[in-house]
C-alpha cells in the first residue's frame, strides 16, 4: 500500500498558545497561520504544526522501554556542516540544545527542547526525496 504521500500536520501540546506561537516564530523562525484561544498554526520546515492548548505537564515525549525520555520528531538539515550552523544558532538563541552525537548510523544528530519541554531531534541526513 503506497498511498500515504507524506504527513501533513503534527499537533504538539503547548501550556499557553500565544507564548508558543512567539517563541516558534522568534526562536525557529516558523510563519503563523491561524491563532485563537485554543491552538494555533505554523509552517515550519515544509509542514504545519498545531500548536494545541494541554493539559499541565503534557507533552509530545514519551518514554522508552529502558526509561529514557524519546522525542516524536526528527527535522532534517543537509549535511553536518549545516547541522553545526543549526546547533550554534539555536544556541545563540538560547535554546536547550542537546551535544551533537554519532548514533551509530550516518550522520549526526542534535536534540533541542521548546518552551513546553516537547523534545525534537534534528538529523544531518536529508530524505531521497528531498534531495531533489
Amino acid at each position: 500500500m503506497n498511498v500515504l504521500k507524506r504527513v501533513g500536520t503534527t499537533y504538539i501540546p503547548v501550556n499557553e498558545v500565544q507564548a508558543a506561537v512567539d517563541w516558534y516564530v522568534k526562536k525557529l523562525e516558523a510563519e503563523l497561520s491561524y491563532r485563537d484561544e485554543d491552538k494555533a498554526i505554523i509552517h515550519l520546515a515544509n509542514q504545519s504544526f498545531f500548536l494545541v492548548r494541554a493539559k499541565e505537564g503534557e507533552s509530545a515525549n514519551f518514554i522508552d522501554h529502558s526509561g529514557q525520555t524519546r522525542f516524536s520528531l526528527t527535522f532534517e538539515v543537509d549535511g553536518v556542516q549545516q547541522l553545526e550552523v543549526l546547533h550554534q544558532e539555536l544556541n545563540k538563541r538560547f535554546i536547550k540544545t542537546g551535544e551533537i552525537e554519532d548514533r551509530g548510523h550516518p550522520g549526526r544528530n542534535f536534540v533541542f527542547y521548546d518552551l513546553d519541554g516537547n523534545l525534537f531531534d534534528v538529523w544531518s541526513e536529508l530524505s531521497p526525496g528531498f534531495r531533489k
